[in-house]
């Protein structure tokens, strides 16, 4: 194996190994002549994004186009896209360990058998891959306007914003479907499969949440899933929370830690844990609800040897405590609360 480390180095050692590339990340596409096609980035199953798979005609193996949203790269860019990562440095990472320069924990077959979706749920799962594939980053779009409105800093891959996704007005459906903004965050298993997508409905005028029944809705499967997003640097230890904004605001003050979020108190107890880590920070709500599913949580991670730490807010939530004392305030609580339960950390 080459030692070479550059990026365009590196992006030339996949190229190499572009077929392998394609059968381990993109598992549902299939290959067709020279290319390698699948529904899109996130390896849904379908034909929109062709990969190259031979050099042909000055056209560089490796190389990449989503037909369906004009999307372009190599496989670099398709790896960062396919894991969600945060940083190019997770993702540089991430393809060593593919080529065999660094370690990659595998994901034991009994979770693996436990996160494949059952046949009544594909449909529902296909349309949040769809979904998510559709919307754009978020900077300079109502999504970020809200998240900073809540002094949320800490963004990712794992959420875009789309201008006018369905939506009805009651839940029992009786209403013809209109379209509003909304914030997208998709949902993955630890293979970092989509298995859905959370939609988080804005209203225009005034950059928060939309005026209607259930702003914030699931499509897909959330059961033992999350939104995640990454740090850049590899750690062992997780914080896992409830909410979105509550998730994230805790990660705008820690923006070293990986972060995952369970979106509601009773998916906080079924969350599954990735391979390979040994602790997890339980982000919760000062709440009974929060109590409870924290406790079960817990209960669930010391049954499998790991260990767990509990940080809760001085108010309703992170968010709460993240608007009345800022950020720097809410960092050196964190810290403090986490040192009290063992971390061991230099805050520079």
């Amino acid at each position: 194996m080459s030692a070479r480390h550059s990026i365009a180095d590196l992006s030339a050692d996949l190229a190499d190994h572009a077929e392998s590339f394609c059968r381990q990340y993109f598992p549902e596409g299939r290959k067709l002549g020279n290319y390698w096609q699948v529904g899109d980035t996130s390896g849904a199953k379908g034909q929109s994004l062709a990969i190259r798979l031979q050099a042909q005609g000055g056209r560089k193996a490796g190389s990449w186009q989503d037909f369906a949203t004009g999307e372009y790269g190599d496989l670099i860019d398709l790896l960062h896209e396919r894991l969600g990562s945060t940083t190019l440095k997770e993702t540089l990472r991430a393809a060593r360990s593919f080529l065999g320069e660094a370690p990659c924990p595998a994901v034991p077959r009994d979770t693996q058998r436990a996160e494949r979706p059952d046949a009544a749920s594909s449909k529902r799962i296909a349309r949040a891959r769809k979904l998510f594939a559709a919307g754009k980053p978020v900077l300079g779009t109502l999504a970020a306007t809200y998240l900073q409105g809540r002094g949320i800093t800490r963004f990712g891959p794992a959420i875009r914003y789309h201008p006018r996704v369905f939506l009805r007005q009651g839940e029992d459906g009786a209403d013809p479907p209109e379209r509003a903004p909304a914030l997208l965050a998709k949902i993955t298993d630890n293979r970092g499969q989509i298995t859905g997508c959370a939609r988080v409905y804005l209203d225009p005028s005034t950059g928060g949440l939309a005026e209607i029944e259930s702003p914030k809705r699931i499509l897909g499967q959330l059961h033992g899933h999350a939104i995640r997003f990454w740090s850049g640097s590899p750690r062992s230890d997780l914080i896992v929370g409830e909410g979105l904004e509550n998730t994230l605001s805790v990660g705008t003050a820690l923006p070293e830690f990986d972060l995952a979020s369970c979106l509601t108190a009773t998916h906080l107890g079924l969350f599954i844990p990735p391979p390979g880590i040994t602790r997890i920070w339980i982000v919760r709500d000062n709440d009974e609800a929060g109590r409870n599913a924290s406790t079960r949580f817990r209960n669930q991670l010391e049954s499998i040897g790991i260990a767990c730490g509990d940080l809760v807010p001085n108010m309703g939530d992170f968010n709460d405590d993240l608007r009345a004392f800022g950020k720097d305030a809410l960092r050196r609580s964190l810290l403090e609360a986490m040192k009290t339960q063992g971390l061991e950390i230099e805050d520079g």
